[in-house]
């Protein structure tokens, strides 16, 4: 198992090193130091105070970084409003249970810092720094941020659909998700251990503990306790839509490695949970973060520095906006649409 660890530490570290010299030349970890020098301590205090009042906004803004950057990359996309003529990434199905929380986070950000460094700091670049404090004050690990990026020209529903992970895909189809992003099954697998603070709706597991089968009301691979307990809790879910549970059982306020060592005891909460524990590509690695979780923490902090630089928007094909729920140009939409209809 060590031997295991070491080389798919390697492997990980190598293919994450090869992502980020692509991109040295255009981001900086001291981007804005003489442009925006308070933004780290601004970026803190906002993070801090969040995060003391409402709790459940590491967990948000993780779930924000992720749904915007699998989606045309890494641009503050999911941030933009919807208007009387076009439906945004943001109003896309998969992302309407996204928490009020995580946008409330980077408005007040964002706020700040345009009264102190105006028109200076992107919107992308907030989502970014801000899962990554919020992340260490629950307790993950730290890693770089590199900074620089610009905010998307584009927002448009049409593309999220089959781009987020969700419980009805098969695990083949997730891991197809990550790998079109340049992400091997392993590095997937690690940032599947975000849902040690995750938080899901009712209905994204009501399947498991309600009427399973003929047989059985609840899935058999699920501990038979657990299931009974949620049964229990969420037998009117129909009739509050907005109910949800912590994936995490035990710990779920805290990042750690408690959610693989979970799945190994039919404490799955979700039908994808259940299949990473159990499919020969992707049990090596969740034996492996179960049983070590600076392993765990390793392999986290490297994919997540590689898909904070996927597909970032450089130059004229981005922006910095001056409020992160809509294009600071007004026509900006549709010069980028015009743009993506003559490439095509």
């Amino acid at each position: 198992m060590a031997q295991f660890s070491s080389i798919s530490i390697v492997l990980i570290s190598c293919s994450f090193l090869t992502i980020i010299q692509r991109t040295q030349s255009q981001l900086a970890l001291n981007y804005y130091n003489s442009t925006c020098p308070q933004f780290p301590l601004i970026m803190q205090q906002v993070i801090t105070d969040k995060q003391l009042s409402a709790p459940a906004t590491a967990a948000g803004v993780l779930r924000l970084f992720l749904h915007d950057c699998l989606v045309d990359g890494c641009d503050a996309s999911v941030l933009i409003t919807s208007n009387a003529f076009h439906k945004s990434e943001r109003d896309a199905d998969v992302n309407l249970p996204l928490p009020g929380d995580a946008f409330d986070l980077v408005t007040r950000a964002k706020t700040a810092l345009e009264l102190q460094c105006p028109g200076v700091v992107s919107c992308s670049d907030i989502i970014s720094v801000a899962t990554r404090n919020l992340l260490v004050m629950v307790g993950g690990p730290h890693y770089k941020v590199l900074l620089g990026r610009k905010d998307s020209l584009v927002s448009d529903a049409s593309h999220v659909q089959g781009n987020i992970p969700t419980t009805n895909l098969s695990l083949s189809q997730i891991i197809d998700i990550f790998g079109s992003r340049g992400l091997s099954v392993q590095e997937m697998v690690a940032l599947v251990g975000g849902h040690t603070i995750g938080l899901a709706h009712c209905k994204e597991f009501a399947n498991r503990i309600f009427n399973f089968s003929k047989s059985s009301q609840s899935d058999p691979a699920m501990n038979p306790q657990y299931a009974d307990r949620l049964r229990n809790l969420w037998e009117n879910y129909t009739k509050q839509p907005e109910m949800s549970a912590f994936i995490d059982v035990f710990t779920p306020g805290k990042f750690d490695n408690m959610y693989y060592k979970n799945l190994k005891h039919g404490l799955g909460l979700l039908q994808t949970d259940r299949d990473i524990a159990v499919d020969s590509r992707t049990k090596p690695f969740v034996d492996l973060y179960a049983a070590n979780e600076t392993a765990f923490f390793q392999a986290f902090a490297n994919a997540m520095e590689k898909l904070s630089v996927y597909n970032l928007k450089q130059g004229n094909d981005g922006q910095v906006r001056h409020r992160c729920h809509e294009f600071t140009n007004l026509n900006a939409h549709q010069v980028a649409k015009d743009r993506y209809l003559g490439d095509l």
